[in-house]
Formats: structure tokens, C-alpha cells, sequence
């Protein structure tokens, strides 16, 4: 994570989000941007929450982890998405780890400021409302999709979200992506299951296989099977 003072920038992801009026001239000062490489972890689940992040570039990947050590793909999320919100409202550690896929700019403030100079500002209490509320929609559009559809479509829209939009390989030993038992637990099916739907998508010629990664070869052959990326709204 690196802090990044050019307020010049700043502005301009402001204005091109359509947030100048979210925070009044008493919150800007206190507004930082941050800039996270591929592979950065955000926020770590279970840990104090004190900052609200604003996605304004790149992607992020959001998911959870059980007991056991076994994590669960939530979504994945580009802009314009807001970190620790419900954390923000509830009091509560972080529900979820969040980490970048790609290079991505946030903006931040920490909660103090929030609840010194925002808790009476109307339009920011609007944004995370809307904010808020958008994201209880999508989840409950995301188990219907997750216990309605095959794992091929869910397999198809998985290779499609961690792709990133200049590269079509998904680096299954990479530490940004997860590793094939780890999808499969995601997709609620075996290890052997996905293997075998993978072989399915290499012999129609949709992906190629190697060792330590996976080359999506017809994204739009993809994208049909799919029906629409499921996994990032």
C-alpha cells in the first residue's frame, strides 16, 4: 500500500465518480487516496475496522475464510465499491479479507473523521445507504445464481471475473488467485468434478491448461457459457 499525495488526482476520481458532493469541505482534508498492487491485501477478516475505503481503479477480490482455513470467493468488485461501510455503521472487526487483483487506487478516511464531521451530512449518510443496500440486492441475486446454475457456468464466470481486463491468464499458483481445490470449494463441487469440466472447456478449445496456470483462449465462447459474469456485479 502506498499513499499517494496528489490531490490533483484526488479530484479528478471525485469527479469522475460523481462524489464531489459526498464529502463536505470539513471531511476533504482528511480524505487520502491510496494506491494497492496486484496482490495486496486491503483488509484482513476478523481485524479492527478503521478505515472506509472507496474503489476508484482496478478490481478487487472479496472473500471470506472458515475455521478450518478453507476460503470462499464473496464477489469480485470494480469501481465504484465502498470497503468497511457496514463496519462503519455496526461497530463491527472486518467481515471479510479483501485483496487486489489488479493495481487499484481507494480512497480513504478513517472512521474518527467520519464521525466527527459526517454523521449529519446528508448526502454521504445517502451514498452509504445506496451503497449499502445495493450490496443486499446483489448477495441475494448471487445465491440464486450460485445454487441455480451448473458449475460449468460458474467455473466460466469465476475464469471470467479474475481474469484482469489486459491479460486473459489466470496464474492458478498465483497467491492473487486461488488454487484449484480452493475454486472448487468455491463452486460447491469436487476436485475431481473440476478437472473434469476444465478438460470439457480445453477440448472445446475455451481455455488451455498448463502447468501453474490457465489461458482463457475464447473469452466470448466464455462469456456465453457464462450467461453474464456472475461473480462480479
Amino acid at each position: 500500500m502506498k499513499e499517494i499525495h496528489n490531490a490533483e488526482l484526488l479530484r479528478n476520481f471525485l469527479l469522475n465518480h460523481e462524489m464531489e458532493s459526498v464529502f463536505h469541505e470539513e471531511l476533504m482534508p482528511y480524505l487520502v487516496l491510496y494506491r494497492f498492487d496486484q496482490g495486496d491485501i486491503i483488509c484482513t477478516q476478523g481485524e479492527p475496522a478503521e478505515m472506509l475505503y472507496i474503489l476508484v481503479q482496478g478490481k478487487i477480490k472479496i472473500y471470506t475464510t472458515s475455521a478450518e482455513g478453507k476460503a470462499l470467493v464473496l464477489s469480485f468488485k470494480t469501481p465504484l465499491e465502498v470497503i468497511g461501510d457496514i463496519e462503519y455503521i455496526q461497530g463491527n472487526p472486518m467481515i471479510n479479507t479483501v485483496q487486489a487483483v489488479s493495481p487499484v487506487y481507494m480512497i480513504g478516511v478513517h472512521y474518527r473523521w467520519l464521525r466527527k464531521y459526517g454523521q449529519e451530512h446528508s448526502p454521504l449518510l445517502q451514498f452509504l445507504l445506496r451503497i449499502i443496500t445495493r450490496k443486499f440486492y446483489i448477495k441475494s441475486n448471487f445465491l440464486s445464481f450460485n445454487l441455480l446454475h451448473p458449475v460449468e457456468v460458474r467455473l466460466a464466470s469465476y475464469l471470467l471475473s479474475v481474469s484482469v481486463e489486459d491479460s486473459d491468464t489466470l496464474k492458478t499458483d498465483d497467491p492473487t488467485a486461488f488454487n484449484l481445490t480452493d475454486i472448487a470449494n468455491l463452486l460447491g463441487t469436487s476436485y475431481r468434478h473440476l478437472n473434469r469440466v476444465i478438460l470439457k472447456f480445453s477440448q472445446e478449445g475455451l481455455i488451455e491448461r498448463s502447468k501453474g496456470f490457465i489461458l482463457i483462449k475464447n473469452r466470448e465462447a466464455l462469456t456465453i457459457v457464462a450467461g453474464g459474469n456472475i461473480y462480479e456485479e
